[in-house]
C-alpha cells in the first residue's frame, strides 16, 4: 500500500502500452505476526475466503486494474520470488522486466523508465 499512488500512476500513464495485474499474494506482515506499528490489520491467511477478504482492502483503494488472489499454496508468489512484491513485465509469455524485491526494491520510478522505452 505503501507505494500505491505511484503504481496508480503507471496504470495510468501506461495503460496503452500495457495491460496491468495486481496478484494479492500472502500477507507479508500479517497483524497476528511480523508487523509495523501502523499496518492495516490483516491476520495471517488461513483460508483462501481470509485471502480474498483481505484483497477486499486493496480493492477498495481502487488500483485500476484487476487484482487477482493466489493460490493458498503460494503458487504464483513462489515462482516469481514475489513476497512481499514485485514488479514484472512479461511480453508474449517471457519476462522481459524484474523488479527488484519490495519493500525496499520495489521501485515504481525503475518500471516507469521500462515502459517509457518501449512506448
Amino acid at each position: 500500500m505503501y507505494k500505491l499512488e505511484e503504481f496508480k500512476q503507471l496504470v495510468k500513464d501506461f495503460s496503452d502500452v500495457a495491460d496491468f495485474l495486481v496478484i494479492y499474494i500472502e500477507e507479508a506482515h500479517s497483524t497476528d505476526g511480523w508487523s509495523f506499528e501502523n499496518n492495516i490489520d490483516i491476520k495471517k491467511h488461513k483460508s483462501l475466503e481470509d485471502r480474498l477478504s483481505a484483497a477486499q482492502i486493496l480493492l477498495q483503494k481502487e488500483p485500476l486494474c484487476t487484482v487477482v488472489v493466489d493460490e493458498m499454496n503460494n503458487a504464483a508468489a513462489i515462482k516469481y520470488g514475489a513476497l512481499p512484491e514485485r514488479l514484472y513485465v512479461l511480453q508474449a509469455g517471457k519476462v522481459v522486466y524484474k523488479g527488484g524485491r519490495g519493500p525496499w526494491d520495489y521501485n515504481p520510478m525503475e518500471l516507469r523508465a521500462f515502459l517509457e522505452k518501449i512506448k
